[in-house]
């Protein structure tokens, strides 16, 4: 497997503001892009802003990057400017052969057996959970009278689920136990669901989509916010100092942000780093075990001393709920592990009312060990309560 290319870019550019001077810092953006902040009627193809993270998307001629740079550069409120990246749902290669199953999936799947989902008293009732992905199913039979909020970021498309990936995802994170055809395949089967659509049909979107679904989770109280999203990067990238402090500011409200790690190894040949966002200190960084709790092939891992692997979960013949017709789907990937952590952060949340860090460290900390190097699983197989 060759190494990724550069991070690909969409040529706008992602501003950090201070976060007591977000007026002061768009005045300023203004100045320089020349839009004005005070129209009231600021075209979104111009200037983006989150309220809630301090983080404005800006539109600007390339020849104003060392105007912007400089003004992150001087005391003041405009903070850092990176340029915008373009992202995707982390799809695993296709399997060579799948593991032989251990698990007796009549009932429940070999997942949320792993997790200790099928033994714990949890149901994450009363907890909101965001997942940001391609989208939902809006049609899918087995949510029927299901509290799901849904969002759109993605112009010119609504909610809807053309691609399947993030029908999966919710349904890992919050599905049913209990669904007309077994087995159940939820996690956090009673959680408040947000469907936050930043990915396209195409499986494809960019940073600002994120942070725009990222605002909107955080204003909306959800306690913990999925991605199995985001770009392979080269090793020793650094990561993004603006989803960094995203993560803290969101953390700092209550939000805690679980992101897949990326499906960029060739195991046991190479080893690829951790991707954005997910190489981030403050996101949790989830990497994917198969049914016999060996590490996937293709599960990125700490290839570089910059991106962490926080804890595993299974990601390899994941049973989940998809997209009409079809349903239901298999699929593998650090994408398909990430929600087996998130609807496990809710049901400690729920059990606990742990929220932000310290939901972060009884997260990891009850992890199951794992006779593996933390290198490739973190802390271990995450735990429900």
């Amino acid at each position: 497997m060759t190494e990724p290319a550069e991070v690909e870019t969409t040529g706008r550019f992602l501003v950090l503001l201070q976060e007591d001077a977000i007026e002061e810092g768009l005045a300023e953006l203004g100045g320089i892009a020349g839009f004005d902040p005070n129209s009231g009627d600021l075209d979104a193809e111009t200037v983006q802003v989150f309220p809630e993270l301090g983080v404005a998307v800006v539109t600007a001629d390339p020849n104003l990057l060392a105007e912007l740079n400089g003004a992150a550069e001087r005391p003041g409120p405009v903070l850092i400017v990176e340029p915008e990246r373009v992202v995707h749902v982390f799809a695993a290669p296709a399997e060579e052969k799948a593991p032989e199953a251990a698990a007796d999936e009549s009932v429940l799947t070999w997942g949320l057996q792993a997790v200790g989902a099928d033994v714990s008293t949890a149901t994450g009732k009363g907890v909101k959970i965001a997942v940001l992905d391609t989208g939902w199913e809006k049609n899918h039979p087995d949510f029927t009278g299901r509290a799901i909020t849904t969002k759109s970021f993605i112009t010119g498309e609504d909610v809807q689920d053309g691609h399947g990936h993030g029908t999966h995802c919710i349904g890992t994170s919050a599905g049913p136990r209990k669904p007309a055809t077994l087995p159940g395949y939820g996690v956090a089967h009673e959680a408040e669901i947000f469907a936050g659509k930043v990915l396209s049909n195409a499986g494809s979107g960019s940073d600002g989509g994120i942070l725009a679904g990222i605002d909107w989770a955080v204003a909306n109280g959800c306690a913990i916010i999925s991605m199995s999203l985001g770009a392979d990067v080269p090793v020793n990238t650094p990561y993004s100092q603006i989803y960094e402090t995203v993560a803290q500011r969101a953390m700092a409200k209550g939000t805690l942000i679980i992101a897949a790690a990326g499906n960029a190894s060739s195991r046991p040949a190479r080893v690829a780093p951790v991707g954005h966002p997910a190489r981030c200190p403050s996101i949790i960084a989830v990497a994917a075990i198969d049914v016999n709790r060996a590490i996937a092939t293709f599960s990125s891992g700490s290839a570089d001393k910059i991106g962490q692997i926080d804890v595993c979960a299974p990601g390899v013949d994941v049973y989940s709920s998809f997209k009409l017709p079809q349903k239901y789907s298999r699929l593998r990937g650090t994408s398909m592990a990430t929600p087996h952590v998130a609807g496990v952060a809710v049901l400690i949340a729920e059990k606990t009312g742990a929220r932000g860090y310290e939901l972060w460290a009884r997260l990891v900390g009850t992890a199951l060990r794992l006779p593996l190097p933390s290198t490739d699983i973190g802390s271990g197989l995450v735990q429900a309560p």
